[in-house]
């Protein structure tokens, strides 16, 4: 059973942990743990038992908000967790008074694209170059709230 519950220290780990699996450029422990006094941030995590399945982070400042990491353990995907952080970093941005979300997506991540096109965002631009190792372009997606 996954339970999604907002984000403490004792995630640490198991964040680190998938930012390894998951990104070619990963965040460290440490970035990770200084999003816990970033008064502009929100972080929801996916526990199954008490292992981190997956987290969702975003920053959110007077009516924007900016998503800047989503991941789900490789071994768990296709089970709807990533739509589960999704809806539930929704639905706070809106009792936040967020009106926009926005999202920078790698061009060749075709499952991420798709999951963000059905959560409602669109396709709004192209960040050249914006990912290294590989280099690739991002694209940016938006959602109205």
């Amino acid at each position: 059973m996954i339970t999604i519950q907002p984000m403490c220290p004792e995630h640490l780990d198991g964040m680190a942990e998938l930012e390894q699996m998951c990104f070619s450029m990963p965040w460290s422990r440490a970035m990770l743990a200084d999003e816990l006094f970033n008064e502009y941030a929100v972080y929801y995590v996916a526990e199954s038992g008490e292992r981190v399945a997956g987290y969702i982070g975003a920053h959110m400042f007077l009516d924007e908000g900016h998503i800047t990491n989503l991941a789900v353990s490789p071994d768990l995907r296709r089970q709807g967790i990533a739509g589960g952080l999704i809806d539930k970093l929704m639905r706070i941005a809106v009792k936040s008074e967020i009106k926009h979300m926005s999202l920078e997506v790698r061009e060749s991540n075709a499952a991420a694209i798709s999951l963000y096109l059905n959560k409602g965002f669109k396709v709004v631009g192209k960040r050249p170059g914006y990912y290294s190792g590989p280099k690739e372009d991002a694209l940016l997606m938006t959602a109205e709230l």
